[in-house]
């Protein structure tokens, strides 16, 4: 289960689960992010994790030089489609976070909705933050969402079930080794698939001191897509508005 992500990603049935992650909630956090930064709109943005690109999307059609990277061909292809059928102008790239290196410096740098902890490794995971440093230009913004460890502690749900189309889906989920594990079993008239996810819980005091660690100025903590200020037992996300 290490590499949940490669099967997981590339399956056609990921973005069928994940189907109610729709505009409106990227749309939320697009209009906090521009609340909260002070740019104009012809800048170099970076979407890190950019999966179907929604954000991405978003960005470029508010007049963004965007560049979208992501790991998996499926959520690329999809990205390219639906930015290519409303004639946005995004480049998106291939490439595992961990070797990072695109020889270009931007403006805005966004890993959003959790595209983070994916790894066993905790170098691996907080990688993320050195290679941001990397391609940040100097005093540019650096935008992380990723969940409230606490509150999904508190507040886990160990089963759910959908039904749509003509499939169901149900989901299984624990705490496992201070990770997030959840089991997700899709039955259809073609038979059962069953896949993983496995999310390193972090706690907000140790992505805080990795943050400064490697350069970067917090200078706001949100706890959801509507900007209220961060409650580590209350707030759903941590959403660190950082400047390096």
């Amino acid at each position: 289960m290490n590499d949940w992500f490669y099967e997981w990603f590339e399956s056609e049935d990921y973005l069928k689960v994940y189907n109610h992650r729709n505009e409106l909630d990227a749309k939320k956090l697009f209009d906090l992010i521009i609340k909260k930064i002070s740019v104009g709109s012809n800048v170099d943005v970076l979407d890190i994790a950019c999966g179907a690109g929604r954000h991405s999307i978003l960005f470029s059609k508010n007049g963004f030089k965007v560049t979208g990277v992501d790991l998996s061909d499926n959520l690329l292809r999809n990205a390219k489609k639906k930015s290519s059928e409303l004639n946005l102008k995004i480049e998106f790239i291939k490439s595992d976070i961990r070797n990072l290196d695109l020889k270009k410096k931007f403006d805005v740098i966004l890993n959003l909705f959790t595209s983070f902890g994916y790894f066993e490794n905790d170098a691996e995971n907080f990688s993320l933050f050195e290679k941001v440093k990397f391609h940040l230009n100097p005093k540019s913004y650096f935008i992380f969402d990723y969940f409230n460890a606490q509150y999904v502690i508190d507040n886990l749900v160990p089963y759910s079930k959908d039904e749509f189309d003509d499939i169901s889906v149900e989901q299984f989920r624990k705490i496992e080794k201070n990770k997030v594990v959840k089991e997700i079993r899709i039955n259809s008239s073609q038979g059962e698939k069953v896949y993983f996810e496995s999310v390193k819980l972090y706690s907000p005091t140790l992505l805080i001191e990795e943050l400064k660690k490697n350069g970067f100025e917090i200078f706001e903590l949100c706890g959801n897509y509507f900007g209220d200020i961060f409650d580590e037992k209350y707030s759903d996300r941590f959403i660190a508005f950082c400047k390096g």
